[in-house]
């Protein structure tokens, strides 16, 4: 184990709760661009009724994905709206008629003798993204590695942000389910070798997952160890340079939470229309994992969860390591939103100028130099800030987290990679 990664607690409450169902919301908030690329393009319009599982957005070019609708009732707008990562972005609002009609049956299907592409067709209907943060639609990720010789696929159970734990209830809850997901990706790429891999926080999972028949790896607990490159030099010792995927290297790495909706999209036909959810921070009356319709406003999962205490101070979407602060309280749950934390504290420590301690080199997990990237920035010379490794930045926060100077180095980056694209 890389003995740069950071260690982090895990509150053992959170993985305690089993997933709880929110009740159907009264309204939805679903945005057009909910995954890499391009937003896709609305197919209804105000006032038309639709059903759970309506498809209300069509994908846009190649690396986009369907929309679907998460309740059944009316559309109301399509407007611009709070998204938990764009500030804003166009929003299918839909009045729900708590009539639950559904589009289709999802009923039970045999699924084993589909074809590769017949697979891959229903995945890229049901508006299937990575759901371990990244977004990208699935039946492209997959169609690219189609292409590629591989020897190894990874189901990637780890989850090492603190305050996460949507994958772990997902795994000890719905085991049979997730495996099936990853045999069906496994079928088609024709990978001859697949194996689940976890932290030894994830024991209890491991041996569950062991018991069930799959291969099994078990890595000491550490962060950023769920990120797909990390996951890959741990396992493989393959260090790949940053214009490289790991199917150059003949490996495909899926998320647990992916090979779950996988499996409901190929078995019984169902969109990606809810995820579970990590509801956590010291400032939520109550805790919980929770299943949730994509488009529930944040307001609406407050009041369900207890409501808040009088301090709070941040809402983040996501993880407390990498997860964006959010502005609004009619922010909705989208198809990458793990978790949301509410905060009673925020770190009210001043910045003070680069001690040059190094303590951020030492940390990273890529071999970077974080110090070295916020001088050039701080400079203004945004084209230098390459040399040193911005663009292997995997914007974890694990040099943020140790600087004793308290600078927001991954805000740097961020700042300076925009740059660097706009020119």
């Amino acid at each position: 184990m890389d003995d740069r990664l950071v260690k982090l607690k895990k509150p053992k409450n959170l993985l305690d709760l089993p997933i709880e169902v929110m009740p159907t919301p009264a309204r939805v908030f679903i945005p057009l661009q909910q995954h890499k690329g391009l937003p896709a393009i609305p197919v209804v319009k105000k006032g038309e009724t639709v059903k759970i599982g309506s498809k209300i957005g069509e994908a846009n070019g190649s690396v986009s994905a369907n929309i679907h609708a998460s309740v059944s009732g009316r559309v109301v707008d399509i407007k611009l709206h709070p998204h938990p990562n764009l500030r804003e972005s166009w929003c299918c609002i839909i009045e729900t008629d708590y009539a639950n009609n559904l589009a289709q049956e999802f009923s039970d299907f045999d699924f084993y003798s589909l074809r590769p592409e017949e697979l891959l067709n229903k995945i890229e209907e049901a508006g299937i993204v990575g759901l371990g943060g990244g977004g990208y639609p699935t039946a492209q990720k997959l169609r690219a590695a189609m292409t590629r010789e591989l020897n190894l696929l990874l189901i990637n159970g780890c989850e090492s942000e603190p305050n996460l734990t949507a994958d772990y209830r997902i795994m000890l809850e719905y085991p049979e389910k997730v495996i099936e997901g990853a045999k069906i990706i496994q079928k088609i790429l024709d990978v001859p070798k697949m194996i689940f891999v976890f932290t030894k926080r994830y024991q209890k999972a491991a041996e569950l997952f062991k018991k069930k028949g799959v291969q099994v790896r078990v890595f000491a607990d550490s962060y950023p160890l769920g990120a797909e490159r990390l996951l890959l030099k741990e396992f493989t010792k393959i260090v790949l340079p940053y214009d490289k995927l790991p199917i150059d290297a003949g490996v495909v790495v899926h998320n647990v939470n992916t090979c779950y909706a996988i499996y409901q999209a190929i078995k019984s036909g169902k969109p990606l229309i809810e995820r579970v959810v990590t509801i956590s921070g010291n400032a939520i009356n109550k805790p919980k994992n929770l299943l949730v319709k994509i488009g529930t406003p944040v307001r609406e999962i407050i009041q369900y969860c207890g409501g808040l205490r009088r301090n709070l101070k941040k809402i983040i979407f996501g993880g407390v390591m990498t997860g964006n602060a959010q502005f609004s309280l009619d922010t909705p749950v989208i198809k990458t939103t793990p978790g949301i934390v509410f905060q009673d504290t925020i770190m009210n420590e001043e910045t003070r100028d680069c001690v040059q301690c190094g303590k951020c080199i030492d940390v990273c997990p890529v071999g970077i130099f974080p110090a070295m990237i916020y001088r050039t920035i701080r400079r203004g010379q945004f084209e230098e800030a390459p040399k040193y490794g911005l663009n292997e930045c995997l914007e974890c926060g694990s040099c943020a987290y140790i600087c004793p100077a308290f600078i927001p180095l991954v805000h740097y980056f961020k700042y300076a990679r925009l740059r660097n694209v706009a020119g």
